[in-house]
């Protein structure tokens, strides 16, 4: 059970808790219209750009994109390297042969077996291809493998 001194306290920390708005002027509660803002700003306080001297009709159009005299031009990329033709073979086989089999699966396109056999061998012999082609060195080990 709480004294009568605790709940007065507590009365007046309530009623005096933070700063009051000081209020000048009480508007009439006859009048409905709200009052109009002031010019340049919306009822929020924001804020609004000032109405156009022209009519929009009248305005210039701005161009969307200005083109620049002083504007980069990159110069043309290096052709892409062409791989060398036992190179190339070897890579059609790793790539090409379980693509052609696997086209083949899905559009139920029957091949002889002696097809799909050397399918199979031309992705086995491309990759111990390029395998035995790798460099048997390490790399640099400084190499991150950046180029400037």
């Amino acid at each position: 059970m709480q004294r009568e001194g605790d709940d007065e306290a507590w009365r007046s920390i309530v009623e005096n808790f933070g700063e009051r708005a000081e209020l000048d002027d009480e508007p009439d509660s006859s009048s409905t219209a709200s009052p109009e803002p002031p010019t340049g700003q919306d009822p929020y306080g924001w804020a609004v750009a000032p109405e156009p001297d022209e009519p929009a009709e009248l305005a210039e159009p701005t161009p969307a994109y200005v083109e620049d005299e002083d504007t980069y031009v990159p110069p043309e990329p290096p052709p892409l390297p062409v791989p060398e033709p036992d190179r190339g073979i070897a890579w059609a086989g790793v790539v090409g042969a379980p693509l052609l089999l696997l086209v083949s699966l899905l559009f139920s396109i029957g091949l002889p077996s002696w097809v799909g056999y050397l399918m199979v061998a031309w992705f086995v012999g491309g990759f111990c291809y390029l395998v035995a082609r790798m460099p048997k060195e390490p790399r640099d080990p400084w190499d991150d493998g950046s180029r400037v």
